[in-house]
């Protein structure tokens, strides 16, 4: 078991999660009853990571069953969709929330009372957060096989436990390899603006015991000619039928670079990740967000006064660069239209 936190857990009534924005400097915990608040920690990145975010959604819909006073189930079912709508809107790309969201009303639609309902919303919430658990656990063990005692992967925000209910999607194969007595070198991408590779992945692999370099998202090209890089794992926020991987900013100038140098490149996400609705960039709302936080580090301005930004949170890798892609169910190779509708089905 690996010694690391739990990014976020159910303790009967009340939801417990990492501030991820005090990280590393601070572990703190936000506890809270109130559903709104988690909906806030999504909107604001004190969780994120796409599977968490499907996680945390589903806990604040557990929160608002479990502390409702609706009389009837007709009340209930109102308050839920009107929480659902709210959850919605926090994070538009990730398809773990919307997939979530989905499973919990799915889950009380022949309900036949508030007392029923509310049993179904916090069981199948907690059903959730253990089904990824073990969906994480999976994509280390299949993963792994990949790597090699010795290699150096590099990787780009976090994908690690901490974007996760536990294990993470990229740091799993990372984390099984070092179960198994293999010694491996992990080079972190900053990931700016939030700097999540910098703060979190070095934080939670150092915590294992990984050896871990952090190093800046414009220095990947003199990495793959410098360093021997054997290997880049990164995780997804949705994958589209046809392969295309939205990720966090950074991901598509990695894949190319790694083509570019014979690096494999893989992707690894549980299954529901992967949205079959869909077949290209095109269908992907990618959120922008605030100039601000581009143009502010810790509150002081590093940009002239006049400047504005522009900040796309998240890239969309294409499939010809995409060597596989690591489920629970296995690794899917090319072509990933025929063979991620096998996996799915």
């Amino acid at each position: 078991m690996l010694n690391l936190p739990r990014t976020i857990v159910w303790e009967e009534g009340k939801v417990k999660l990492i501030n991820q924005l005090l990280l590393p400097d601070k572990l703190e915990y936000i506890e809270t009853t109130d559903w709104t608040r988690v909906a806030q920690a999504i909107k604001v990145m004190e969780i994120r990571g796409a599977p968490a975010i499907g996680v945390a959604a589903a806990f604040a819909l557990a929160l608002y069953a479990y502390h409702s006073s609706a009389r009837t189930l007709e009340e209930f079912m109102e308050g839920l969709e009107k929480v659902s709508d709210v959850l919605s809107k926090t994070r538009p790309t990730a398809v773990n929330l919307f997939w979530a969201i989905k499973r919990i009303k799915e889950s009380v639609k022949d309900a036949t009372s508030v007392e029923e309902a509310r049993k179904r919303v916090v069981e199948e919430a907690l059903f959730i957060q253990k089904e990824d658990e073990e969906a994480n656990r999976k994509i280390g063990e299949y993963g792994e096989q990949l790597i090699e005692d010795g290699d150096t992967i590099i990787t780009v925000c976090n994908a690690g436990s901490l974007a996760t209910s536990y294990w993470g999607t990229a740091t799993a194969p990372i984390y099984v390899a070092k179960e198994k007595g293999k010694n491996v070198r992990v080079f972190a991408l900053e990931t700016r603006p939030y700097l999540q590779g910098a703060r979190l992945t070095a934080w939670e692999l150092h915590m294992a015991g990984i050896e871990v370099y952090v190093v800046t998202d414009n220095s990947i090209g003199i990495l793959a000619e410098k360093e021997k890089i054997d290997l880049a794992i990164v995780g997804a926020d949705r994958i589209t039928r046809l392969g295309f991987v939205a990720n966090k900013i950074g991901t598509y100038p990695l894949s190319l670079v790694a083509r570019v140098h014979n690096i494999p490149f893989y992707v690894a996400a549980p299954t529901s990740s992967i949205d079959m609705e869909i077949r290209g960039p095109d269908e992907i709302e990618i959120e922008k967000r605030d100039p601000k936080e581009v143009l502010y580090f810790r509150g002081v301005r590093i940009a002239p006064e006049g400047v504005s930004s522009l900040y796309y949170a998240f890239d969309i890798t294409p499939p010809n660069v995409v060597t596989g892609i690591i489920t629970e169910k296995g690794i899917v190779y090319p072509p990933f239209e025929k063979n991620l509708k096998k996996i799915i089905e």
